[in-house]
């Protein structure tokens, strides 16, 4: 028999809803390319979820979630994310960062630093200063507004746990990114050392957050795996983009405890192309990728991959990514009308 997956598909909003759309037809190729059967139910989130529910996170967009085997998620300008990984605890987030060949130049940085580059950011999700006490106040010295980095120690291990895992796998270079110099009370390095016991074929590397912002720039071949809080591994795996040669080009993958998945781009809502048929469909595709990994379906994995190396080799590109000829821009329909082509072939 079989498998069958449901996904939910919440495109939220500007480009959200053209880069989902575009990731769900190619997704529906692999299904019948590959023998396995997809069930797409829609959900609303953020500013329309807002119009039509009163809330940008409703209950019916919840419950369709809790229904599903993964969620596809597109982009949001406010509201309705942050309540939606802390429903599902979505305390690890994924965000990988891999330059290839044929865009190496997209990047800003020489070539030679760039050859090779395969990171894990490895980022606490559901805690830290997005989640911890926040407002307004006012006294003698005026109007004044705050937010509060607070995380109990159990869950900067539980996070370190993961990150050990993933290292294991690859390089075995597990960096943490911390501040104790400032933030004292937040010991990330004691607690990580406490979980590296068990992990003994794993080098950790402690590392202030400020100078490892500047290390990926002046070494980002270095890396492996980063572990980082929600603030840190926020601005830090943004920086990737910078390394790829587009933001429009990452992925990731948001999980609970239970492996059940959030696979979003990790960009934001873009309204100047929104649109536009301008949009860069890649990074939900890598997305994607990662949900089809969590379910073992290894061959539509290799299939999608070779498609894309293929078409990026070949100087397809979209408008984040096009310069000049010999490359040739393409439109978000037309790229997944290149993936389609593939994907049958």
């Amino acid at each position: 028999m079989n498998n069958q997956y449901r996904i939910a598909a919440l495109p939220g909003e500007g480009i959200g809803l053209e880069v989902v759309e575009a990731t769900l037809v190619i997704l529906q190729k692999l299904a019948q390319k590959h023998d396995f059967q997809l069930q797409i139910d829609y959900g609303v989130i953020g500013k329309s979820a807002f119009q039509k529910y009163g809330s940008y996170f409703p209950e019916t967009t919840a419950q369709l979630c809790e229904q599903s085997d993964g969620i596809l998620f597109g982009a949001v300008s406010k509201g309705g994310l942050l309540e939606l990984r802390k429903r599902f605890d979505f305390f690890v987030n994924l965000r990988p960062v891999k330059t290839f060949p044929s865009l190496i130049d997209k990047s800003s940085l020489k070539r030679d630093y760039l050859s090779g580059v395969d990171i894990l950011f490895v980022r606490e999700l559901v805690s830290g200063i997005y989640f911890g006490a926040a407002g307004r106040g006012e006294d003698t010295q005026g109007n004044y507004g705050y937010h509060t980095m607070q995380y109990y120690d159990w869950q900067i291990k539980r996070i370190a746990k993961v990150a050990f895992a993933k290292a294991q796998k690859r390089r075995g270079l597990l960096t943490v990114a911390h501040k104790e110099n400032a933030l004292p009370y937040l010991p990330w390095t004691d607690l990580v050392a406490e979980v590296a016991q068990e992990y003994p074929d794993v080098t950790v590397e402690p590392m202030l957050v400020d100078n490892l912002a500047m290390q990926l720039v002046i070494n980002p071949q270095h890396f492996d795996v980063i572990l980082a809080g929600n603030l840190f591994g926020d601005i830090l795996s943004d920086l990737g983009g910078a390394l790829a040669g587009s933001v429009g080009l990452l992925g990731s993958a948001s999980l609970n405890e239970a492996g059940f998945g959030l696979y979003e781009p990790i960009h934001g809502t873009a309204p100047d192309i929104a649109g536009k048929n301008q949009a860069n469909p890649l990074g939900t595709l890598a997305s994607a990728m990662m949900m089809l990994e969590q379910w073992g379906e290894r061959d539509a994995i290799a299939n999608l991959q070779a498609a894309w190396n293929k078409i990026l080799t070949q100087g397809y590109r979209t408008r984040d990514l096009y310069s000049q000829e010999p490359e040739i821009l393409v439109t978000t329909q037309e790229l997944v009308e290149l993936f389609l082509e593939e994907i049958e072939n």
